[in-house]
């Protein structure tokens, strides 16, 4: 059955999965889903069976109906190979009666690398499958962690060119150190004097700009995107649930068909909406807990059915979650308003005019599978600091954050259901938070001082990626505004 893919604003807007990829975006400014859920089988026997890659297999290809077994294969194949340090790709620890997903075992050592590995190839794939000789533009917005890791994906691919715009000083300092070191003939950095919200609110408007796609087209190219508002990006994030729910049969830990909770650290909403398609498709989820940090927008939506982005910006030592407008959120406010894309429309659009909508009774009923909160920095740090001293386990910032509060969200409920807690980073890109809520007397020492403190504190080798960074030269030191961006695009592309 092949699975057709439409917008959320427009449903006569209609492509196969593999143009979903290579557009990223809807002509309409609406994000492709999937026409109708794909559903796993329920051999929960056979996947405690898979390897991370056969998992893959398996799961992408229920969603991405156009490209062959062995296209896909393909794709995995040079995605998931030696850039991951271990070869489980990723693994479960169990800590303090929860499961953390360790997430961060390849290249850019954050959660990103599990799509962004796959994504080029899923997107080469799909040029050759349509006919397209233009040459892709990855155009990219990041609060800190998708930049790097969508570069390295692209670094130097034929027949692409990448551009990511990051906040000026919201970022950590390793995060952009690894932005800023990146190479590659056709990568391009650009620091923007704002947030990510004005970065994403441009990007959006620049994919929407028809004076822009005709002079992309006549120079022979054009956008696509490597956030998770890309369907591609998003299938690849569904895959570690259910790989990590296998790992649980496989271990004993849950029976076959038993029910567990997910706890996602969330800003732009596409690692719990992965995990939210996965319960869709069938995965035993019971309920899906966004931890959010003090830029709470994503935790008083889940409590009142208002989404209101008219609030100070605050920036977190979770820099990653600092997002006041949760793309992806698009997607579920889709499905809950019984696929209805003129409802949609008209929601994002007060978003836009306004910056706030508020969604029926009838759509807030079908927002149970959800519970939300969050955690001071406050609460961050001492999260951090009373794991690691009650169990010897050191998490980053982001960790952290969902950490907090998947304890107060089991004691506002009592649901004591196996948890399994995304662990989106490794502690290392955030060391100086994470140093100092362990050892806050160090906090006078550099940055790479602080690493090396990491490394005593936590007994784990120091990643290659950070090793990488200590001595690389900066290549992109350009910052522009925000209105500037798409001036940027045209003189870097020299259209």
């Amino acid at each position: 059955m092949q699975i057709m893919y439409r917008s959320t604003r427009d449903s006569s807007i209609r492509v196969t999965a593999s143009q979903a990829v290579l557009q990223g975006l809807a002509p309409d400014g609406g994000l492709f889903v999937p026409e109708e859920m794909p559903h796993f089988d329920g051999n929960w026997e056979a996947l405690s069976g898979w390897d991370y890659r056969e998992t893959a297999l398996q799961i992408m290809s229920l969603f991405l109906t156009d490209y062959t077994q062995e296209e896909l294969k393909g794709c995995i194949e040079k995605a998931y190979d030696s850039k991951f340090d271990i070869p489980e790709i990723t693994r479960l620890k169990e800590t303090d009666g929860v499961w953390y997903l360790e997430l961060f075992h390849g290249a850019t050592i954050a959660f990103k690398d599990m799509a962004l590995s796959i994504l080029p190839h899923l997107m080469t794939c799909a040029a050759a499958k349509n006919g397209v000789d233009d040459e892709i533009v990855i155009l990219t917005a990041t609060s800190g962690d998708t930049g790097k890791a969508a570069m390295a994906g692209f670094a130097d691919v034929p027949g692409t060119k990448i551009i990511v715009f990051y906040p000026k000083g919201g970022v950590s300092a390793v995060q952009e150190k690894q932005m800023l070191t990146q190479r590659g003939s056709n990568v391009h950095v650009v620091g923007i004097n704002g947030n990510f919200d004005d970065a994403q609110s441009a990007v959006k408007r620049i994919f929407s700009d028809a004076a822009m796609k005709d002079r992309m087209a006549e120079a022979g190219k054009r956008f696509s995107s490597a956030n998770s508002i890309n369907i591609g990006r998003l299938v690849p994030q569904i895959v570690y649930y259910f790989y990590a729910y296998g790992q649980l049969v496989r271990e004993g830990s849950v029976k076959p068909g038993d029910e567990i909770d997910i706890t996602v650290p969330t800003g732009n909403f596409g690692n719990i909406l992965a995990a939210y398609y996965a319960k869709q498709m069938g995965l035993p989820v019971k309920k899906l807990v966004c931890a959010s940090n003090e830029n709470k927008v994503l935790v008083d939506f889940f409590r009142t059915g208002a989404y209101d982005r008219n609030r100070s910006f605050k920036l977190t030592s979770s820099p990653s979650m600092d997002i006041l407008i949760s793309s992806n959120l698009e997607r579920l406010i889709f499905r809950i308003a019984r696929e209805k894309a003129d409802v949609t429309k008209k929601l994002m659009d007060s978003l836009v005019s306004s910056g706030v909508y508020r969604i029926t009774d009838e759509m807030y009923r079908n927002l149970t599978d959800f519970y939300g909160n969050y955690a001071t920095e406050e609460e961050t740090s001492e999260e951090i600091r009373r794991v690691y001293e009650q169990f010897g386990y050191v998490i980053d910032t982001h960790t952290a954050v969902a950490s907090a509060v998947c304890r107060k969200y089991q004691g506002d409920t009592g649901d004591h259901r196996p948890m399994v807690i995304a662990s989106t980073a490794s502690p290392y890109k955030f060391a100086r938070s994470v140093v100092c809520a362990v050892r806050p007397e160090l906090k006078k020492q550099s940055d790479f001082e602080l690493i090396d403190a990491l490394r005593e504190i936590s007994g784990i080798t120091v990643p290659q990626a950070i090793e990488d960074i200590r001595s690389a030269p900066v290549l992109h030191n350009t910052v522009v505004d925000a209105d500037d961006m798409p001036g940027e695009i045209v003189r870097w592309l020299h259209i």
